[in-house]
């Protein structure tokens, strides 16, 4: 299994999702559901720990990586994301396909969803770092070449937020994934390739500076500040327990 991702910024800090989160995301999850809309959010405790068990599956699989997002003001979890729908081209199979892992067992290419936030941390430029921290480890760390998004069309809003990211509209796929409230969807995709990265980047700097958020000067080839869970081992750091299979 991989090693569990840690991306820490100033506003917000993306931990491994694991069984400590439980009871701080059913918290989260039930404390105000009006702007979940389109969006999956589990809504008691055995859908919480239905979500657990998927990312650790996803995790041992290596086809996900699933994050509790805390915001540092507070401490608190305040919703989650995660890095879905890994890809390895490069694992000795074609077509690619799940199960068959690249020996780096690092992926070629990813997408970014299952985002929520409570609604009190819309606006705060929480899910801005968030999404330049994950797109800076992506792109950066993984080498990945290309970064995908996924909504429903109905979701104007989290559709707006992608195109806001320097994603690019790519289309839209008919009856394409089981809709949040039930029945099917159309999904509108999006994604930011390897050659678009640097523009992006630069996009979600600049507005993140608007929320008082100013990155340190670091070389190009030098990611965001992050860290994994063997730095914070070197330190000493309480590690989480992990998610029970």
């Amino acid at each position: 299994m991989p090693a569990p991702i840690t991306l820490t910024g100033r506003l917000m800090r993306l931990e491994p999702m694991c069984e400590d989160h439980l009871e701080p995301l059913l918290a989260a999850a039930t404390e105000d559901r009006t702007s979940f809309g389109y969006t999956y959010v589990p809504k008691d405790r055995a859908a919480v720990r239905r979500y657990l068990d998927v990312a650790a599956d996803d995790l041992r699989a290596h086809a996900g990586v699933a994050f509790a997002t805390v915001d540092l003001r507070t401490g608190r979890v305040v919703g989650s994301t995660r890095f879905r729908e890994l890809e390895y081209w490069n694992a000795g199979v074609w077509p690619p396909r799940h199960g068959h892992v690249n020996p780096s067992q690092v992926p070629d290419a990813a997408e970014i969803g299952s985002t929520w936030l409570v609604p009190g941390a819309h606006r705060t430029g929480i899910n801005v770092e968030a999404k330049l921290l994950m797109l800076t480890h992506a792109f950066e760390t993984w080498r990945v070449h290309r970064v995908s998004f996924k909504a429903d069309t109905r979701n104007e809003r989290s559709r707006t937020a992608i195109l806001a990211l320097g994603a690019t509209f790519e289309g839209v796929r008919r009856a394409h994934f089981p809709a949040s409230e039930g029945g099917v969807r159309d999904s509108a995709l999006f994604s930011i390739l390897s050659s678009e990265w640097q523009a992006a980047k630069n996009l979600l700097t600049a507005r993140l500076a608007r929320h008082g958020v100013q990155s340190p000067e670091q070389p190009a080839d030098q990611p965001l500040e992050q860290s994994v869970q063997q730095s914070a081992e070197q330190s000493g750091a309480a590690q989480p327990t992990p998610v029970a299979a």
